[in-house]
């Protein structure tokens, strides 16, 4: 179940809010400009379906969304507790980063905890199978997708290239909880 926990920025041993309450976390979200909703697709998809299955699925919501927000691309990533590259991909991505365009990730299966650096506090939301969320460009944010990860996220892009990080620099990451198997 999706879970957000508000944290002030200089105290991730003392949360000031923690639901799994859907409204309560859209709600919160929403007041900071972060697009949080639910995919449901009309038919259950198989544990190994493949892109084009799972494109397939969803495609009503992509193209909604990018005719919406003018997205021009997008992609399906999945990761495995047996990728080669999982301990430093996980690192890089734990890393404070912005972008300078939108962030946005739909969960097919599995999670992986977003959390976002806004104002004075911080915002980790854990997204599950069927969360959208997307994160306006500039925001602040780093991604964990746990020691083991197992997800598969279909991610929507302004940007041709796809993901680029600018890193703030910034250890803040290093002091908050992270998503562990």
């Amino acid at each position: 179940m999706s879970q957000l926990t508000v944290y002030p920025q200089d105290q991730p041993e003392q949360p000031q809010l923690q639901t799994e309450d859907f409204a309560t976390i859209q709600e919160t979200l929403g007041a900071k400009g972060i697009r949080f909703e639910r995919w449901r697709t009309e038919r259950e998809l198989p544990a190994d379906a493949d892109n084009d299955s799972i494109v397939a699925a969803y495609r009503a919501e992509i193209d909604r969304l990018m005719a919406q927000q003018g997205y021009q691309t997008f992609d399906v990533i999945s990761m495995n507790p047996e990728h080669p590259q999982k301990d430093e991909l996980r690192q890089k991505f734990l890393a404070e980063h912005r972008h300078s365009e939108d962030e946005v990730r739909f969960f097919v299966r599995g999670c992986g905890l977003f959390v976002l650096h806004l104002d004075d506090r911080v915002y980790a939301l854990r997204c599950e199978k069927d969360d959208l969320i997307s994160v306006p460009a500039n925001t602040r944010h780093w991604f964990d997708m746990g020691p083991r990860p197992a997800f598969t996220a279909i991610r929507l892009f302004n940007n041709p290239q796809g993901w680029v990080a600018n890193f703030t620099g910034d250890d803040i990451a290093s002091r908050f909880p992270r998503l562990e198997s």
